[in-house]
């Protein structure tokens, strides 16, 4: 018994840590792919970037003699200026590489305005997605009613055929008036069902994550009642999120433009224009002008 406990407490934590490691993965890799520099050298690995912006939370861009124009992992050193930036910082690499660098030579790119990474949110939304999988997966399985047969030896034979019918949707099962019909009992654990609102929860739960990294989303329940303008309108947290995570970036390109004359853009890779104006978009939000929808001028 001892065992079996162990087993299917092991079997339990693997199915959270499953959990949690599909939704980190698919938000880590929606964070970094979700932004892209335009115009940025090619020595320049965006990937790279914006994996160290999601993990760090800032990134140091400078020229190397030998390698070209690099965006590196940093740590700062020295001294802050009057607006607490960094006056010094080192770039480093896996490999071993690092550099000295200052204001001079090297413009820091932050994640977000508050220069906060993205890796710690992250975390905590796909450990309740994971909270909250493994508990619709409890809720279903307590829905299954099993059946507990009590008998003699000599029944036993009886009771496996009663069975066989009853496992078949039998309509009708016959018995000897012998037959001891108490034995046949259904265990019930009397949970309700909920599965159904948790998974309502955690779609809700995902979209909010997704707002968090400036993405477009739109609750299922809702999108089939809401026109274009209220669309527009329950985006407003996506945007506000979305220009943190840009204008932090814009900073950063605008000081590199004028440290080293190159004009780089960062910018996300879709926009909620389009996708409200995609065809068939009236259809799916439910914007029509029958169902109360009004035609922009």
């Amino acid at each position: 018994m001892g065992r079996r406990k162990r087993t299917n407490f092991r079997d339990s934590t693997y199915n959270i840590i499953d959990a949690f490691t599909f939704y980190f993965d698919r938000l880590n890799e929606i964070a970094i792919s979700s932004i892209e520099w335009d115009g940025a050298p090619k020595s320049v690995d965006q990937r790279f970037l914006e994996i160290n912006l999601f993990e760090k939370g800032m990134s140091t861009f400078f020229e190397d003699e030998e390698l070209g124009y690099l965006a590196l992992p940093t740590a700062t050193n020295g001294k802050w200026n009057v607006y607490n930036v960094p006056t010094r910082n080192r770039a480093y690499a896996s490999n071993g590489y690092n550099k000295q660098l200052d204001i001079t030579n090297s413009v820091i790119i932050y994640n977000d305005m508050l220069r906060h990474n993205s890796i710690s949110v992250c975390r905590r939304f796909a450990k309740r997605l994971a909270d909250l999988e493994n508990t619709i997966d409890v809720n279903v399985r307590v829905m299954k009613t099993p059946i507990l047969i009590t008998c003699s030896e000599n029944e036993r034979l009886s009771m496996e055929n009663l069975y066989k019918e009853y496992d078949g949707n039998a309509p009708v099962i016959y018995g000897n008036s012998q037959l001891n019909a108490n034995g046949l009992q259904v265990l019930r654990t009397d949970a309700p069902y909920l599965a159904d609102k948790l998974y309502e929860l955690k779609v809700n739960l995902w979209n909010e994550a997704l707002t968090y990294l400036g993405i477009p989303n739109v609750s299922m329940q809702k999108r089939e009642r809401m026109i274009t303008d209220e669309v527009n309108r329950a985006q407003g947290g996506t945007m506000a999120s979305r220009n943190s995570r840009l204008y932090a970036r814009q900073q950063a390109a605008e000081q590199i433009s004028e440290m080293f004359g190159l004009g780089i853009t960062p910018r996300f890779r879709d926009d909620i224009g389009e996708l409200l104006t995609m065809p068939g978009a009236d259809e799916s939000f439910g914007g029509s002008e029958e169902e109360g929808g009004e035609e922009n001028e």
